[in-house]
């Protein structure tokens, strides 16, 4: 049965403890309350994920009800999510006191024509528990915006334009859980649970404020005007343009790309220590006193916080810039696109027979790019040999190759993927955070876990992105990554951070699971999103995975000698 939608009824809280009632929205845009144990767990992750400071992820319901298995709430687009089939819903947070309906665990249904019982939304459930408990027996919802009258004698509800008739019934259960509002001293008002207002205070009413419905809130921020000046990344200058043609890789199934509501249950007795990489980095820091065995070097990007007890802050040196990223740092000249090509190859006098791959014609005849790539010093019929793979191609296909990418001194054969020079990607601006604590992986108990924060928040794309100047969505962040904490575990970790650097690790482009464009995925290099299982095949134990990781990086041009040139 299809109910028209409502607006839930603005409520006053006199007491700061309330009801907590998380909500899902249908494609008829009807309301449906999870129920009374999905809601605790809802509540306890948003609460614990709320204090933390890297900020709200993503909340995996199967582990509060295993036929949920499939649906995660990403509450920084305040979104459900349904993993095999990408279908997205919109949720809501609805706060109520504590004598409601919710909070005595009452709850109203009525019977579908499948004869399935299905809730009404948490609203209209205490509505009709506050008319019935005054005696009324016929109960009009028109106040909620619902065309039927229940009838409590009769248990029916009854549409007032057809006359048909359901079965209605009043359930009591388990109560829905109990929070608390944060609030200015003496304010009391209409309860907001948007994403937009918890960022700005605690999980309740705020003054002079205005009041929203949160099915109205936009996907991603306002957007602002775009900055044609140089941000600091990390500790040079962001790198210009980048690939607009070749179309950004899509990300894996969601599930990986999610990471679990809150930090792993074990974290608030366990001690920590906290680094972070951030394309928001602070300037060079002073040598700090030795830090304890295992601690991983890298970027302060503030003051220390808590995260489940009390986490240590690990200031250390930034690590010294590549050449490259100097010479960007400088604002030094990009190099001629005709010099790069020539740096890394050598031209032949004889074509060999056979075809240039990327324009496919023999290398005998001319560039198929020959209309196309503009150069005064690379002819169409020059042909030319990578040095250290040795593959053939014409310079000019090269050239509209290289012109077509990153353009950052930088190139990859197209061949055998061999990289000449420092590659780079197309990672929007966010922050890597690295915790680690002593609680063991599955097939790793002999150490401890580093548990690796990426953030990356919603923004306006760029020239080196699909569509410059269009906005881009970031769904899912924080994503939360596990690595062993041993030695192979913090050489991959100290690859990962270079990758980080040179932003290989995330893009903008179309999720494969979703169909959502111009959005954040991953960049064919895995990490391990779950801490405690590997249902998905992106969880512990897996004894390949540093192995896997580490030819994934190879390929991106992260290997172990670049930790040598730091």
């Amino acid at each position: 049965m299809a109910m028209a939608p409502s607006s839930s009824l603005p409520q006053v809280y006199p007491s700061p403890v309330v009801v907590a009632v998380w909500e899902w929205q249908d494609g008829l845009g009807t309301w449906h309350p999870y129920s009374a144990a999905v809601c605790t767990f809802i509540e306890q992750q948003f609460v614990q994920q709320k204090g933390q400071r890297f900020g709200m992820g993503s909340i995996p319901l199967g582990q509060a009800d295993p036929s949920l298995a499939p649906y995660i709430i990403d509450l920084p687009s305040w979104t459900q999510f349904r993993q095999d089939t990408g279908t997205m819903r919109s949720v809501r947070r609805h706060l109520f006191s504590q004598n409601s309906a919710p909070g005595q665990g009452i709850v109203w249904e009525w019977l579908g024509d499948d004869g399935s019982w299905t809730a009404y939304e948490a609203s209209v459930c205490d509505f009709l528990e506050q008319h019935v408990s005054r005696g009324t027996q016929l109960v009009d919802l028109a106040p909620l915006g619902y065309n039927y009258t229940v009838n409590y004698a009769t248990h029916t509800q009854t549409n007032k334009t057809s006359s048909f008739c359901r079965s209605v019934r009043r359930q009591v259960g388990p109560p829905y859980p109990v929070t608390a509002i944060i609030a200015p001293p003496g304010h009391t008002g209409v309860a907001c649970s948007c994403h937009q207002c918890l960022h700005g205070s605690g999980t309740g009413p705020v003054s002079g404020r205005y009041r929203h419905s949160m099915t109205n809130l936009p996907a991603y921020p306002v957007p602002q005007a775009p900055h044609r000046t140089a941000i600091i990344f990390g500790g040079h200058q962001t790198f210009a343009p980048y690939n607009k043609l070749s179309g950004a890789r899509s990300a894996p199934r969601l599930n990986t790309t999610n990471p679990w509501g809150g930090a792993p249950p074990a974290l608030s007795s366990q001690p920590l220590l906290r680094s972070s990489l951030s394309h928001l980095g602070p300037p060079l820091l002073p040598p700090a006193p030795a830090t304890p065995s295992g601690a991983s070097a890298s970027f302060l990007s503030g003051p220390s916080h808590s995260l489940g007890s009390a986490p240590s802050t690990v200031p250390v040196l930034m690590p010294k810039p590549s050449r490259v990223q100097q010479a960007l740092a400088e604002g030094a000249p990009r190099p001629e696109p005709e010099h790069v090509i020539r740096k890394y190859t050598e031209e032949l006098k004889t074509a060999p027979d056979e075809d240039c791959i990327i324009c496919m014609e023999k290398l005998s005849v001319a560039s198929g790019y020959s209309d196309v790539a503009d150069s005064e010093t690379l002819g169409p019929m020059a042909v030319g040999r990578l040095t250290k793979c040795s593959h053939a191609f014409h310079l000019l296909c090269l050239l509209a190759m290289y012109c077509n990418g990153n353009k950052d001194g930088s190139l990859q054969c197209p061949s055998c993927k061999t990289i000449y020079g420092e590659k780079t990607g197309t990672q929007p601006r966010g922050k890597m955070e690295v915790f680690q604590f002593h609680v063991s992986l599955p097939g790793h108990e002999d150490c401890g876990t580093i548990l690796i924060v990426y953030n990356i928040p919603h923004g306006i794309q760029g020239p080196e992105h699909p569509s410059p100047g269009k906005p881009f969505t970031a769904r899912g962040f924080p994503r939360r990554c596990y690595l062993p904490d041993n030695a192979q575990g913090r050489k991959v970790l100290e690859l990962l951070k270079v990758a980080w650097k040179r932003r290989l690790i995330f893009t903008v482009g179309t999720s494969s699971t979703t169909g959502e464009t111009d959005t954040v995925v991953w960049n064919e290099i895995h990490h391990k999103t779950e801490m405690d299982r590997n249902l998905t095949g992106h969880g512990y134990p897996d004894p390949n995975y540093l192995q896997n990781v580490m030819a994934e990086l190879a390929a991106q041009g992260v290997t172990e000698d670049c930790l040598q040139q730091q």
